[in-house]
């Protein structure tokens, strides 16, 4: 494990192991449930390990944007760091994510290791998403960017949490949000009640400004109405035809 780490790596795979000890499957099976009792090495896959520094032991792992690649990597599976997790790292982190977002072009179930959880969300057109590169201690990862992250707390709202708390990281988030860049990301292919809702949302919001342009291409697509929040059992108290959003919730903005 030290030469791993003194390349700089965290992780590796039950083959690597095996090769690395000399040793039979079964063998190599057993040394590694030792390391795992002790602490010293964590599973959250089968098969892929991650080496646990003694400064985290207490929690069981080490963040997840220090292994979060390799994990994908072995999924073999493209990624990108999103939804509040993004938002954190983009300086609207109203509150610490409680879990860490991912979405990812398959469906892959959530993992908890120690005090790590990791939360995946499916997006099926990777290649229409829009990220940027992190530098994290062990390489780069790839991590939405502003525009992207506003777009997935709406289609995402069930990960996002509740709709004031979507609207209050949209509203600290905006200040990053440029409005060309929005409505490159929406010309891609971006569902068309997702644009409604989010343009709905940042105006709500004071930020009328940031879809100028998007409103334009909503109403060439000539929109139905939708509900602001899907699923809501409270009647619609307003129809917004700017943005042809049935409202049908109340949104506070948390302080």
């Amino acid at each position: 494990m030290e030469g791993l780490l003194g390349r700089g790596r965290h992780t590796f795979t039950r083959g690597e192991a095996v090769a690395a000890l000399g040793s039979s499957p079964v063998a190599a099976y057993h040394s590694l449930r030792r390391l795992q009792k002790s602490g010293r090495v964590a599973m959250p896959r089968r098969g892929f390990y991650l080496i646990v520094d003694p400064e985290y032991r207490q929690l069981g792992a080490l963040p997840a944007t220090a292994w979060i690649h390799d994990l994908m990597h072995f999924h073999d599976v493209p990624y990108y760091i999103g939804l509040l997790s993004a938002a954190a790292i983009h300086g609207a982190a109203h509150q610490q994510p409680q879990e860490f977002q991912v979405v990812a072009g398959a469906v892959l179930r959530p993992l908890t290791v120690g005090r790590v959880r990791i939360r995946f969300f499916f997006r099926r057109r990777m290649d229409a998403a829009v990220t940027e590169q992190m530098k994290t201690s062990s390489g780069y990862v790839p991590v939405s960017t502003p525009e992207m992250t506003a777009y997935d707390l709406v289609r995402y709202r069930k990960g996002a949490g509740s709709i004031d708390h979507i609207a209050t990281v949209l509203a600290e988030l905006a200040e990053r949000l440029d409005a060309k860049k929005l409505v490159a990301i929406a010309k891609k292919g971006e569902e068309l009640p997702v644009i409604q809702r989010l343009g709905y949302l940042l105006e709500l919001t004071g930020h009328a400004e940031l879809g100028g342009e998007i409103v334009k291409l909503v109403r060439a697509r000539k929109p139905k109405m939708v509900p602001l929040e899907p699923g809501s059992a409270e009647e619609v108290s307003a129809r917004d035809a700017k943005w042809h959003v049935l409202v049908n919730t109340t949104v506070e903005v948390e302080a």
